[in-house]
């Protein structure tokens, strides 16, 4: 037995001796945790540990750090830029287990579960409290995931993402030390905010445990709209207008007539296959009429037909659920193909010039890209739909992501608004950071100096 082997048995048999038959082994189970939603090729661990407590975190991480084996949180599976691929093998911590609510004040509207819990199934457990959760990236993702990835989704232009909403975290460091974050209170003064320099980590310096979340009233009154025009630079007009107005719309998304015509096809919605804004008010009945009679009028402004209401519960989660799905209807036009999502956020200013001129590169293009976006603070996406054993697809798909990344560099955004960097777009760092991303590469080396969290993510060290 070679010296490589022995240690390699070692620290598996030390998890087993931990976790029992909560250690796998088998190729399926680290087949499914070596690979998310997107099309980067999987990358199996060599084993899996379900663990059920953060004391339990803590003995796998001090396990795997005293034989350097390479550690990698995974939750729901859900994220589009490789972040639960395991580069370097190891061991993937899936924390689907650790899903209790394990405190809800709602004197103090906020929360505190374990990274398992989904956002669904936090607001199942609100329903009767009148209050809810309102990040919501689309997927039913676990709350540890979207606090790692720094969340975000359609309800960010009134709420926030993540980084508003995270009030603490309890993290496992790289060394097995626990540590939590922050106290309860709304804001403090005290130290360094160690939160913030978690949520958006993405398993690079340690596994998050525990999360603690703002929460929020239920509206009195919820209305959703749609709205269709004949170009697309008139539909992103329309919104610029409505947030440089100051109008507190919750939802406000873009899908270009490309994405349309795919959710008309997969979810059944008769609504025309143009450029459409599918926008949702809340508030008081009085605001919201308010809200939406200015949000009517700076529409027709811009060339946009009438307002198609939703105001039934079932008829805005049908128009909802729809545009969730937009990823897979995106896919069905293209039977067989493999979706690569990407993602850009630009200053609001810059929105139509950078969405008209990505139009121009896809027009140009033999591939397909539905466009799709949460335009109210400035961030939209394209799935490029392709065959990713046709070099000349993948090819393609590069050069026009490069261009798109680019672009929004150029106008001031950002190479990622909520898909995060994972490994697919970490070579466009550099680019945005500059300076900083040394410094980014300090923190993680001075918290794990022996890169063992979810390396060959965000930085390479």
């Amino acid at each position: 037995m070679s010296v490589a082997t022995a240690l390699r048995n070692d620290w598996l048999e030390e998890l087993k001796a931990l976790l029992g038959e909560r250690v796998s082994t088998a190729a399926a189970v680290r087949e499914q945790h070596g690979h998310d939603e997107s099309w980067h090729e999987t990358a199996a661990p060599e084993a899996v540990c379900f663990a059920r407590s953060t004391e339990e975190v803590a003995a796998i991480v001090k396990i795997c750090a005293a034989h350097r084996v390479p550690v990698v949180p995974f939750g729901t599976g859900t994220s589009l830029e490789g972040h639960v691929n395991a580069l370097h093998g190891g061991v993937t911590i899936d924390l689907g287990e650790m899903n209790a609510i394990l405190r809800v004040s709602a004197e103090d509207l906020d929360c505190t579960v374990q990274p398992g819990v989904t956002r669904k199934q936090l607001n199942e457990h609100l329903r009767d409290t009148g209050l809810f959760f309102p990040i919501d990236p689309g997927a039913n993702a676990s709350l540890g995931g979207m606090a790692a990835t720094r969340a975000s989704g359609t309800n960010a232009v009134r709420y926030g993402t993540m980084r508003e909403n995270v009030l603490a975290l309890t993290v496992v460091l790289a060394d097995g030390r626990v540590i939590r974050t922050a106290q309860r209170a709304r804001k403090s003064s005290a130290g360094y905010d160690l939160t913030r320099l978690f949520v958006g980590s993405e398993g690079t310096l340690g596994v998050i445990t525990e999360v603690t979340l703002r929460l929020y009233g239920i509206p009195e009154s919820i209305s959703a709209a749609v709205v269709s025009f004949p170009d697309i630079e008139g539909a992103v007009q329309a919104v610029i207008t409505t947030i440089q107005a100051g109008v507190p719309v919750a939802r406000i998304e873009l899908l270009d007539e490309v994405q349309m015509e795919a959710i008309r096809n997969y979810s059944g919605l008769d609504y025309p296959a143009q450029p459409t804004l599918f926008l949702e008010f809340h508030g008081s009945e009085a605001g919201v009429a308010e809200q939406a009679e200015t949000v009517g009028a700076i529409c027709g402004d811009h060339g946009g037909g009438d307002f198609r209401w939703s105001s039934r519960t079932e008829d805005r989660s049908r128009l909802w659920e729809a545009r969730h799905n937009a990823y897979y209807a995106a896919l069905a036009m293209r039977p067989g193909s493999k979706g690569w999502p990407t993602d850009v956020c630009v200053p609001i200013s810059a929105l139509a010039e950078c969405i008209v001129e990505t139009k121009k590169d896809l027009a140009g293009s033999f591939l397909l890209a539905p466009l799709v976006g949460h335009v109210g603070d400035g961030n939209f996406h394209l799935s490029f739909l392709l065959d990713p054993d046709k070099p000349e697809e993948l090819a393609e798909a590069h050069r026009l992501n490069d261009r798109l990344v680019m672009r929004a560099l150029a106008l001031g955004g950002t190479c990622t608004g909520e898909h995060g960097v994972g490994y697919g777009k970490m070579k466009f760092l550099q680019a945005e950071h500059g300076e900083a991303l040394s410094v980014m590469r300090t923190l993680k080396q001075a918290l794990d100096p022996d890169n063992i969290m979810n390396p060959g993510k965000i930085v390479a060290v």
